[in-house]
């Protein structure tokens, strides 16, 4: 028995398709297939049903899958475990979905540098639902991102809680109103990120409450984008408070509203079974420190 072909086994099991596990595991879905029945024949079970283009785990196969996890998932945290010797130069992959990305990952990788010099810190930007994908096949050791997130196979470690703000143009009528309310919004048009994205779902659900859908003028795929919209005076939108930066000063004024004001939620997710490096928590610990300054800091 092999681990490609266990690795193979869980990939369609996960997938429940072979086209979708060959293509997720970089090969051809006939060498996949054929490690499939080698594997069928060692154990002398099959482990799926082939119904079409599906591929249903059989009764054997339901036994098998979470055995082949295990020893995957042993043999990944042993790897890992001799790579993170002392002496050596330490790698993680750290995923963050697009309103932390820039925001919160560049302060705390230039920190350390200097606190961690042989800390060697790769960067996937994603939105949520991708990235909590990726940490639980192992193709990150953790993410930062906003909450909920519902995976039994992850640990979820709440950070902080943060004001969502309203941002328009300089020359908007809203900015230097006194007080805003939700519903001084509902005749306004909207700048927000893609579908995908969880600020623009925290922005849909916002009007929502409040009776009222919003009238999405514009949609970014990044912040940067999303700034530059709104202060030409496309649309308004609401940002988290750790996107404004000082450089905003002459075209955006963050605004708080009146009532009940949204806020969202950051929180690091890794898997509960893989091994954490040394690299992991020297990044953990940075990450920790700057959430409970965030939290003290003054509004």
């Amino acid at each position: 028995m092999e681990l490609h072909q266990l690795r193979y086994f869980v990939a369609t099991a996960e997938t429940g398709n072979f086209t979708r596990a060959s293509e997720r595991s970089h090969i051809s879905q006939p060498s996949l297939s054929q490690q499939i029945i080698n594997l069928e024949r060692e154990v002398g079970h099959k482990l799926f049903h082939r119904l079409g283009r599906k591929a249903v785990l059989t009764e054997a196969g339901v036994a098998f899958l979470e055995r082949a996890r295990r020893i995957l998932f042993e043999v990944e945290n042993a790897t890992k475990e001799l790579k993170d010797h002392p002496a050596l130069d330490r790698q993680i992959t750290v995923g963050a979905v697009p309103t932390v990305a820039p925001y919160v990952l560049a302060p705390l990788i230039e920190q350390c540098r200097e606190t961690h010099p042989n800390l060697q810190i790769h960067v996937r930007e994603d939105f949520r639902s991708n990235l909590s994908r990726a940490v639980v096949e192992g193709e990150l050791d953790l993410a930062i991102v906003t909450l909920p997130v519902k995976d039994h196979r992850l640990s979820i470690e709440p950070l902080l809680t943060e004001p969502l703000l309203l941002v328009v143009g300089k020359g908007h009528p809203l900015n230097g109103r006194s007080e805003i309310t939700a519903n001084d919004l509902a005749d306004e048009t909207f700048v927000t990120m893609g579908d995908s994205s969880t600020l623009a779902a925290q922005i849909r659900s916002f009007c929502g409450d409040h009776n009222f859908a919003p009238k999405v003028g514009y949609r970014c795929a990044q912040v940067a984008t999303l700034k530059l919209f709104v202060a030409m005076g496309a649309g308004i939108s609401i940002l988290p408070q750790v996107a404004q930066l000082p450089a905003d000063r002459d075209s955006l004024a963050y605004l708080r509203l009146t009532g009940s004001a949204p806020t969202r939620e950051l929180a690091v997710i890794r898997h509960l079974q893989r091994y954490q490096t040394r690299g992991a928590e020297q990044f953990l610990t940075v990450l920790r420190d700057y959430a409970r300054g965030r939290e003290k800091a003054p509004a």
